[in-house]
């Protein structure tokens, strides 16, 4: 049973950096999923894939997985800078603005 250690980007739905501090380990799948020929939904009878357990930390996910004896991967993260204007939003509509409001 193969698992990956790894911590979760933003959606492009979200602005912030929510859900994305802890550690999550997830199961590879271990048989691809098939197309029911009644329904024409897809499944698989690999329950392993519904499994995500979220750590408060690198080490914790790793230290789970050697103890339960799960062969696992470790996915670095992809660091980036924040885009935080100095007073953001509220600026648009403070008194004190020095430009002209365009729109």
């Amino acid at each position: 049973m193969q698992a990956r250690i790894y911590q979760p980007a933003r959606t492009a739905m979200q602005s912030g950096t929510a859900k994305t501090k802890d550690w999550v380990l997830e199961f590879a799948p271990d048989s691809p999923r098939e197309i029911d020929p009644l329904m024409g939904w897809t499944s698989s009878s690999d329950t392993q894939r519904q499994v995500k357990l979220r750590f408060e930390t690198q080490e914790a996910a790793e230290d789970y997985a050697k103890a339960k004896g799960i062969d696992y991967v470790v996915l670095q993260p992809k660091t980036r800078a924040a885009n935080v204007r100095p007073r953001g939003y509220g600026e648009n509509f403070a008194t004190d603005r020095k430009g002209a409001w365009t729109h």
